[in-house]
């Protein structure tokens, strides 16, 4: 491990997959939920382990300001940090903090040639070069195919994995493949799919696409009250 690295448990690996990143360069993932349920926490554990291991992550939000963004990482890793034994918090967070960047784009302004061009200007001017890229409330409700595609092509030429939050909504029915509407015509896009089903008192964390050895897998869940992951 190098100087920008820590010890994090990654419930996710516990799913069969035989990268502890889940999804290669180039391929691109997304956690499917209703409003409320938790994506944006689920994005941030993501973002969270791969800065653990050393990898650099570019947060992207549509809708929050850079310090919201911050804070989401902030506490969701000081929940983490008694989970995974880490009794000097502020000296393991400043670890991994260079491994992350948060980037604000304009909703309506969003585009692959402008967030290509701002990738190449920090790569570079050696500031940042990210391995894992997060966006949050992308617009899948009125986006096309061809904007997602742009996006995974840029991915494969930059080196990159994507995690994606997609907003689902009570009343619709998935397509004819099973998957939410939001994704119908681009799910073949994705390499692996999560959504979040919540049961009683409980939230479930299921895959239904991209799972690799069902026989490892273990059943996942979602702590209501500190939105982490648990097995």
């Amino acid at each position: 491990m190098n100087e920008n690295t820590i010890q994090l448990d990654n419930p996710l690996t516990q799913l069969g997959f035989e990268t502890d990143s889940l999804i290669l360069p180039g391929q691109m993932g997304a956690i499917c939920a209703r409003a409320g349920i938790g994506k944006t926490s689920f994005l941030v554990q993501v973002g969270l382990f791969a800065m653990a291991r050393g990898q650099k992550v570019l947060h992207i939000s549509l809708d929050e300001p850079v310090n919201k963004i911050n804070l989401w990482y902030r506490e969701v890793f000081n929940l983490m940090a008694p989970k995974n034994d880490i009794k000097r918090v502020n000296q393991a967070w400043d670890t991994i903090l260079p491994n992350r960047l948060i980037m604000t784009l304009k909703l309506d302004g969003f585009s692959v040639p402008r967030l290509e061009e701002r990738l190449a200007d920090m790569i570079e001017q050696n500031i940042f070069k990210p391995e894992t890229l997060v966006i949050d409330s992308f617009p899948f409700d009125t986006c096309d195919r061809s904007l997602l595609k742009d996006l995974k092509i840029l991915a494969e030429k930059m080196g990159m994995n994507v995690w994606f939050s997609v907003t689902t909504h009570r009343h619709e029915q998935p397509d004819q493949d099973g998957y939410p509407v939001q994704l119908s015509g681009m799910s073949d896009l994705f390499n692996v799919l999560f959504q979040m089903v919540p049961e009683n008192k409980t939230v479930n964390l299921q895959i239904f696409k991209g799972q690799v050895d069902k026989e490892k897998s273990k059943p996942l869940f979602i702590d209501t009250d500190t939105m982490l992951i648990y097995a």
